[in-house]
């Protein structure tokens, strides 16, 4: 019981917005989302295609990523992440990109979610493994942030270790 009033606690101070945008829909969140006290922050740069994580002010570790397509682009902003889901499954977008996709369970070869995906901007965006690492420093994706399912992994350890939810700044 305590754990769920901690986990409604948090939520309530939360209010999600949704609007619909093109083919999708746009979610923003009233969190505190560029909040300094956490102790890192995750920057990504989308010309670079790389994932930075700051810590004290120094870059603590880098990775390459591959972003969105140019008719699917990742979100720029800052963010916060949100929860983390290893070894998830994957089930197709209500999307027109997506509407010929099957269902892939958790650790199936052809899911395009390997090893974790981090959430940033629910219900769609994610920085998450990948079953295509040759798509690593390309806007290949529908608009998440994808690394090599090994960096992945240890980006969210970095993130639970770090409390859970951190910043996320997305720059062009």
């Amino acid at each position: 019981m305590l754990w769920n009033r901690r986990r409604w606690s948090r939520w309530i101070g939360v209010l999600m917005l949704a609007l619909p945008v093109g083919s999708g829909v746009a979610w923003w969140s009233t969190e505190r989302l560029g909040a300094t006290d956490a102790p890192i922050t995750l920057e990504v740069s989308l010309s670079s295609r790389e994932l930075r994580v700051i810590e004290d002010g120094s870059t603590v570790a880098t990775y390459g990523v591959a972003v969105g397509r140019p008719s699917h682009p990742t979100p720029t902003g800052t963010f916060r992440t949100g929860e983390i889901d290893w070894n998830p499954s994957w089930t197709p977008p209500p999307t027109n990109w997506a509407a010929n996709k099957t269902y892939q369970p958790p650790g199936a070869a052809s899911n395009p979610m390997q090893a974790v995906k981090i959430y940033f901007q629910a219900p769609y965006y994610f920085i998450h493994g990948t079953n295509n690492p040759d798509s690593i420093g390309e806007a290949a994706s529908h608009g998440c942030i994808r690394m090599v399912p090994e960096d992945a992994s240890a980006l969210a350890r970095r993130i639970e270790r770090a409390g859970g939810g951190v910043p996320l700044i997305i720059s062009p």
